[in-house]
């Protein structure tokens, strides 16, 4: 029991008893409980069940072996289920507990962060910084907050694994501008955006391969074809490998022959 575990207790309406120094009897039944549960069902347990096999399973073990155990009352003996059935429980709160979970993240180079499946935006200044994602059990929204505690984004929550990207439109603008900035006033855009002829060296290139291949030269809108590469005389013969060698090695590796 932790100071802490108050507000949660508070929440659900429980009351917590806590046994007093110097009663053995108190202490007994509730270990004594706790034994049978353990040696009589979860001993018993396979491996290899599932959550909802287990659940059954000790479902049926309350229902034939705890839940007949009698226990002593003001009015007499009675059973473990009869006794609880003349305290029910209260209905669980609409909202689960607010309780705080936080995962520390590192923004990448595009200042995104990466949470449960999908990708939120920073301010580009915390690209490759440490953060902390934080999240109030049960709400639709995210918070980013640096290691100085300071929330810096909050985005609304997407599905867990469908892999979008929730960008701000204060963090793209600050992205494209600081990318801009860096490109200088003699910036171009991005390569891959440029088309880019080929140069005269792609194209003695590609004329070359060309004539090694088909035999034709390409200059211009003219399109020639070489005889003396279409002749047998000008091919360029290919090295032949005598693989005798490597056998006459291979049968000699142990005799260094």
């Amino acid at each position: 029991m932790t100071a802490s575990f108050a507000g949660v207790a508070k929440h659900y309406g429980v009351s917590v008893a806590i046994c007093p120094p110097k009663a053995g009897n108190r202490k007994g039944v509730v270990e004594k409980a706790n034994h049978t549960a353990a040696q009589r069902w979860w001993r018993t347990l396979p491996d290899d069940v599932t959550v909802e096999q287990a659940q059954r399973r000790v479902d049926e073990f309350c229902r034939l072996r705890g839940d007949t155990r009698m226990r002593a009352t003001a009015d007499g003996k009675a059973s473990v289920a009869t006794v609880a059935a003349a305290e029910p429980l209260t209905a669980l709160p609409t909202t689960p507990y607010p309780a705080i979970l936080t995962e520390p993240r590192t923004a990448s180079r595009q200042a995104l962060v990466s949470y449960r499946g999908n990708r939120y935006s920073v301010p580009p200044e915390l690209a490759s910084a440490q953060v902390t994602v934080t999240q109030v059990l049960g709400a639709e929204v995210i918070d980013i907050v640096t290691t100085a505690q300071i929330t810096i984004a909050r985005h609304r929550l997407a599905p867990d694994g469908a892999g979008v990207i929730v960008r701000d439109h204060g963090h793209v603008y600050a992205l494209e501008q600081m990318a801009m900035a860096a490109a200088g006033p003699a910036g171009r855009p991005h390569r891959r955006k440029e088309r880019i002829p080929p140069g005269p060296e792609a194209i003695a290139a590609a004329d070359a391969l060309r004539r090694t291949t088909t035999g034709t030269t390409t200059t211009g809108t003219t399109t020639t074809t070489s005889n003396e590469v279409e002749s047998p005389s000008a091919t360029t013969t290919s090295p032949v490998i005598d693989l005798s060698t490597y056998e006459r090695a291979a049968h000699g590796r142990n005799t260094l022959t």
